[in-house]
C-alpha cells in the first residue's frame, strides 16, 4: 500500500510493510519522479492500493487545494487504471510529522531539508489509515 502527500512543489511518498503494520518513507518527488516511483513499486508487486491525502478545510469542506488534488487523482487514475485509489483526510498530517521529527531528536537543519516533512507526512497519513483499516 502506498500513501501520497501531494503538494504543488513536492510530493511525499510512503509505503506499508508487507503485513500492513507500519509505514516507511519512500522519498519526496516531483510529479514525473512520483509516477516513475509508483510504476517501479507496481512492477515489484509492492502496491495493491494508493491512498492520496485529501486536503479539507477545518470544517471538512473542499477548498482550492482539494480541486488540485482531484485533478492529480484523475491523472494518477489515467496513468494506472488498474490501481485502486482512495482518498484519506490529511488534516494536520504535516504538523504531526513536524512534531514527530522534533521529538525524535532530528536537528533543525535536518528537519529543514526539502522533502523531509513531505515524506514524513505521507508516513503519518498511511499510519493513520492502517490503524483505521486493519
Amino acid at each position: 500500500m502506498l500513501a501520497i502527500d501531494y503538494g504543488t512543489k513536492r510530493i511525499g511518498l510512503a509505503k506499508s510493510d508487507p503485513l500492513r503494520l507500519f509505514a516507511l518513507p519512500v522519498g519526496t518527488f516531483d510529479r514525473e519522479g512520483l509516477f516513475r516511483a509508483v510504476l517501479e513499486l507496481l512492477e515489484n508487486g509492492d502496491v495493491e492500493k494508493v491512498i492520496v491525502g485529501y486536503p479539507l478545510s477545518d470544517n471538512g469542506e473542499k477548498n482550492a487545494m482539494t480541486r488540485v488534488v482531484d485533478s492529480f487523482i484523475a491523472e494518477l487514475g489515467e496513468a494506472f487504471p488498474a490501481l485502486p485509489i482512495e482518498t484519506f483526510d490529511e488534516h494536520s498530517s504535516s504538523s504531526r510529522a513536524r512534531s514527530i521529527l522534533v521529538s525524535s531528536g532530528i536537528s533543525r537543519k535536518k528537519r529543514g531539508e526539502k522533502g523531509r516533512i513531505d515524506s514524513a507526512a505521507a508516513c503519518v497519513m498511511l499510519t493513520a489509515y492502517l490503524e483505521n483499516h486493519p
